[in-house]
């Protein structure tokens, strides 16, 4: 007699395996992350040398294991003799602060239009939302671009542009999450015992905004990450002498073809960081939502 095997043991070996390996992704994103924000916070202890110093006799020198290294220059110098290490990880920590600066900025702007959107209706909320659909339909480098090269690529500047960038994702998530609190039986007593407005949001509708906010400002970071870099690259973000990630992958460009070092460790910097912002961001979306918990 033959029998068939039984499906549902099979999907769960599946489910177990899926969920094992993302795990293993999680754990390194993780490190990765503690790694990269170390780096960056230490920078100064880690590097023997100013990331401003220059040594024009120690120029265009390769990283360690290839012909005329120079000791303790480990990933290389630059066309002007600086070392590539040293920058890379002072321009890591310059971009981190950068974003998290702009972040925290689309977060506060965005938060709090979103919250007058959502409890307040008409024309308000109107107001808000063309705001918002403005800002989506119109390619925010473009933008970003023309309000560098009018006003300046100063640090206020770039800060202000890299927080205006990612507003409107704060403010639709945080209107519709009002809309839907607002419908709770909880909030309509709240007001039946005579709440105000500003206490029901501080009370009822913030704590339970915590935690998309959360999400979406990790992922917002490497968005605003790739913006400082693509911004720096093409000469309208941070200024030499000052290294950023990007400004360095954009001063290093006309390198390549004879000393491609001094690219590849600011790009590669990039990658990791964005790679693990996105899959801290998913994994904390998948842990904050509840359907997905529920299946």
């Amino acid at each position: 007699m033959v029998t068939l095997a039984d499906p549902i043991p099979r999907r769960r070996r599946r489910k177990a395996r899926s969920a094992q390996g993302a795990d293993i992704i999680q754990k390194v994103a993780m490190a990765l992350a503690l790694l990269l924000v170390g780096a960056a916070i230490f920078a100064p202890l880690l590097t023997a040398y100013d990331p401003l110093q220059q040594s024009l006799l120690a120029r265009l020198r390769p990283p360690v294991g290839f012909d005329r290294y120079s000791a303790g220059h480990f990933a290389g110098t630059d066309e002007l003799g600086r070392d590539v290490l040293s920058r890379s990880l002072h321009g890591l920590r310059l971009t981190l602060a950068l974003a998290f600066a702009g972040a925290v900025i689309g977060l506060v702007i965005g938060g709090l239009l979103g919250l007058v959107a959502g409890l307040r209706r008409g024309w308000a909320e109107d107001g808000i939302m063309a705001l918002v659909d403005m800002q989506i339909a119109i390619p925010f480098t473009l933008v970003a671009l023309l309000v560098l090269a009018l006003m300046g690529s100063s640090l206020t500047v770039l800060v202000f542009v890299l927080g205006v960038a990612g507003w409107e994702q704060y403010a639709r998530i945080v209107r519709g999450e009002v809309r839907r609190i607002a419908a709770q039986p909880y909030l309509e007593a709240a007001r039946a015992a005579g709440a105000g407005p500003f206490y029901t949001a501080w009370r009822h509708v913030l704590p339970n905004l915590v935690s998309p906010l959360v999400v979406q400002f990790t992922l917002a970071l490497s968005n605003i990450v790739i913006l400082e870099s693509t911004l720096s690259f093409l000469g309208l973000g941070v200024q030499p002498p000052q290294p950023s990630l990007g400004s360095m992958v954009g001063l290093g460009r006309d390198y390549m073809p004879t000393a491609p070092w001094i690219v590849l460790t600011p790009a590669a910097l990039i990658v990791l960081l964005t790679f693990t912002v996105q899959i801290l961001g998913d994994w904390l979306r998948d842990r904050a939502d509840v359907r997905l918990n529920d299946r």
